[in-house]
């Protein structure tokens, strides 16, 4: 099928975490045999950042940020056998979700993409206009990119026609085990841009243990922690590009993973980082979240720690063997169970399954 995808960025991940997660489902369905166009704003520094270059398995459209530029896109849209809107474009977000309706065929299937679902749903709640809230009876689907039963429940009752959970997986084209770079040499690191709604737990988590072990040494990676006080044994790196990920994972002792608050509560909601460590056999640190066990083995494939004692705990015992038992046996599950061409299934067979009704009700 035609699908036309307009996000936030393929080409770039700066300030935009849902990058690795859309080029993992989009090549895996670009294998499948759909033909993909993906567009994206302008916007944010982002082209000025790019970590990949436009890929082969899909085309890539950037264009300005502007209504000309968005009107140009959407244009475009009627071309397409499906035609998906995900959220956080961070530009003309409500336009782009009406203009897809308007746009499409009408023998297309029209979806909604939310890559953050627990902040839409807050928000729908509150809002009784919000775009997504009034559109969801006019589309085919919503996909999510986490957030297991609560998620599903909530779309249906906000009158969504169906919804489908496509969580994080592992791009095992991208992420992988490589030998350790002396840049990221640490005890425990950490990698995510620093939003409002984690702050708290990134203090908890990952400052309070540095706090209470002086003489190890962590790493923050990111974008926006320059100007965060933290102990003097918690190095700031800045944003590491994707192409940095499985050195900044294979190096440390450990590496943490720290939801946002949102995602925390709502459970079900593993980040790309999860699979991406797991992907390159890091012993990966979480913070307790509901569902961890669909993913990895609390004690064998992860550690699972509820609060910064329990991090501190971790690192206080965590020997090299054990460390790279933990990340090995992560790595097998994740390639067995957890990859973007596993996830592209689900995808894939949802679209066929709607496009083949779509027809018969059309003959």
């Amino acid at each position: 099928m035609k699908i036309a995808f307009y996000g936030s960025s393929l080409l770039s991940s700066y300030w935009n975490g849902a990058a690795t997660y859309y080029r993992g489902i989009l090549r895996a369905l670009a294998a499948r045999g759909h033909d993909i166009t993906f567009y994206e704003p302008d916007a944010y520094d982002r082209q000025s950042h790019r970590d990949i270059d436009p890929p082969e398995w899909a085309r890539s459209v950037v264009y300005p940020a502007t209504p000309e530029g968005l009107a140009q896109v959407l244009g475009e849209a009627g071309r397409a056998d499906v035609v998906v809107k995900a959220n956080g474009v961070g530009v003309y977000d409500r336009e782009l979700l009406e203009g897809v309706l308007r746009e499409a065929r009408a023998d297309a299937l029209t979806i909604y993409w939310d890559v953050d679902a627990a902040a839409t749903l807050e928000e729908m709640r509150g809002d009784p206009d919000h775009p997504v809230r009034r559109a969801l009876p006019s589309l085919d689907l919503v996909f999510t990119y986490g957030g297991g039963p609560p998620v599903v429940e909530a779309y249906r009752g906000f009158g969504a026609r169906e919804c489908v959970p496509v969580y994080n997986a592992l791009d095992v084209t991208t992420h992988f085990p490589v030998p350790p770079d002396p840049r990221f040499a640490c005890d425990l690191a950490f990698l995510a841009n620093r939003l409002p709604d984690r702050e708290a737990r990134v203090e908890e988590f990952f400052l309070r243990p540095a706090g209470a072990w002086p003489r190890k040494r962590f790493l923050i990676g990111g974008n926006g922690w320059a100007d965060k006080p933290m102990p003097a044994n918690v190095e700031a790196i800045g944003h590491v590009g994707t192409g940095a990920h499985n050195a900044f994972n294979c190096t440390p002792r450990a590496v943490l993973n720290v939801a946002r608050d949102s995602m925390a509560a709502i459970g079900y909601s593993p980040a790309t980082r999860v699979f991406e460590a797991a992907g390159a056999g890091a012993c990966l640190i979480t913070d307790a979240w509901e569902g961890i066990e669909m993913f990895l083995t609390p004690d064998k494939e992860v550690l699972v720690a509820r609060d910064g004692q329990d991090v501190a705990e971790h690192l206080a015992s965590l020997t090299p063997d054990r460390a790279q038992a933990i990340g090995a046996a992560a790595l097998d599950r994740v390639r067995r169970e957890h990859t973007y061409e596993l996830r592209a299934e689900v995808v894939d067979s949802v679209l066929r399954r709607l496009h083949a009704a779509r027809r018969e009700v059309a003959a």
